[in-house]
């Protein structure tokens, strides 16, 4: 997606703020990087959304990082009912029972040490690979892990604002 608009981004440059918020928390629960998507409203193109977003990532606090994380299901678990994270983690669906089984005690591990919800891409990604992923990343310092997430979530956010920008709204 480059310059040219569609009907998702004409839609989020016109619709009222609170209908625009609500439509951004589906992408990041993040409630300050949100704020800035929105006080930087009308974009004149996809990529020009993408780059605010990145900023915005870059910007979270601690605080607005944990709470973006807080909207993220664990991998291998997606909402009931919420065809995003179901999509998104569409790679652990054809995943053995087994696999399913070390990938929920491997969250538990990370959760334990980190404090947070394993956060990854998964997009495109296979159970192994996210298997693994967790698997390598366990060993991080908590400030390692923390860029790391804030990278995953930039990832997270641009696909989610793809499609936002593409279709409109899901809300």
């Amino acid at each position: 997606m480059t310059s040219r608009s569609t009907p998702g981004l004409t839609w989020f440059n016109s619709a009222a703020d609170a209908e625009a918020r609500a439509a951004l928390h589906e992408v990041c629960a993040a409630r300050g990087w949100g704020s800035a998507l929105l006080a930087q409203r009308p974009y004149g193109s996809a990529d020009a959304l993408f780059a605010a977003s990145d900023e915005a990532t870059a910007a979270l606090t601690d605080e607005g990082l944990d709470e973006a994380m807080a909207g993220h299901p664990p991998i291998g678990r997606p909402k009931p009912g919420d065809p995003t994270s179901s999509r998104e983690q569409r790679g652990m669906a054809g995943a053995s029972e087994v696999l399913k089984a070390e990938m929920l005690e491997l969250n538990l591990e990370y959760q334990d040490k980190f404090g947070h919800v394993f956060l990854i891409c998964a997009t495109g990604r296979s159970a192994e690979e996210m298997r693994d992923a967790v698997r390598h990343r366990i060993d991080n310092t908590p400030q390692q892990e923390r860029e790391i997430v804030r990278r995953e979530l930039a990832k997270i956010n641009r696909l989610r604002l793809t499609r936002l920008a593409e279709e409109g709204p899901t809300v």
